[in-house]
Order: C-alpha cells, then structure tokens, then sequence
C-alpha cells in the first residue's frame, strides 16, 4: 500500500491549546502516537502505561493519555501514546476507528466509511 500522511489536529482535553501535524497514516498502529513535547506542550498528562510491539520486533512499554483528534472537521476523543521526540506523528487504528475513517489504498486518502454494528 504504501505510506501517506493526513493533517491531524490533536487538543489537550480541557480544550485550551491545538497542535497540527502531518501525521503518517499507519493502520498497523493500535493508538496515534506524538512526539512526547508536543503532548505534553497541548496539556496531555500521561494516564498510564501499555505494551507495545514495534515493527522491528522490539517490545517496549509506553506512556499514553487522552486528547480529541480532529480530521476534516470530524472529532472525537481518543487515545494517544507519549512517542520519542524525534518520532513522526502516527495515526492508528483506534483514532480512525473512532472517527469512521477507512484508507482509501488507490488514492492514498482517508474516507468515510459505515461502522459495522452486530
């Protein structure tokens, strides 16, 4: 598929303070993840630690916190992971989730998509 970026806007959870990035849209990340600063800068204050296997194999153990994300217009509250601060901004699954957005594979865009409800 490739890779592309998306502009994201993430703002700390008391709404006072934005930051916008280009962040890289990656399906195969469970959370979006930041550059630590840049979280930190919005107001996001760790609210615990998880898991994590990167793609290199590697499993490492990472802060994550609460932010609303906003793409087109669209936002919603979500998880995001305190990221090494030379790190690209990544979209993940949950976000995208969250803000019923599909990656459009051909066109290396996000789409609207119908949630499926069992």
């Amino acid at each position: 598929m490739g890779t592309f970026t998306s502009p994201l806007r993430l703002t700390g959870m008391d709404g006072r303070r934005s930051v916008d990035v280009e962040a890289v849209v990656d399906t195969g990340a469970a959370y979006t993840a930041l550059p630590a600063r840049l979280l930190r800068e919005i107001g996001v204050a760790p609210m615990g630690k998880r898991r994590f296997l990167l793609a290199d194999g590697q499993r490492v153990e990472m802060e994550y916190g609460e932010a609303r994300a906003t793409i087109d217009g669209e936002s919603v509250a979500t998880l995001v992971v305190f990221g090494e601060d030379e790190a690209p901004a990544l979209l993940g699954a949950y976000t995208l989730e969250g803000l019923a957005l599909a990656v459009d594979p051909v066109e290396q865009r996000l789409v609207p998509t119908h949630l499926i409800m069992y």
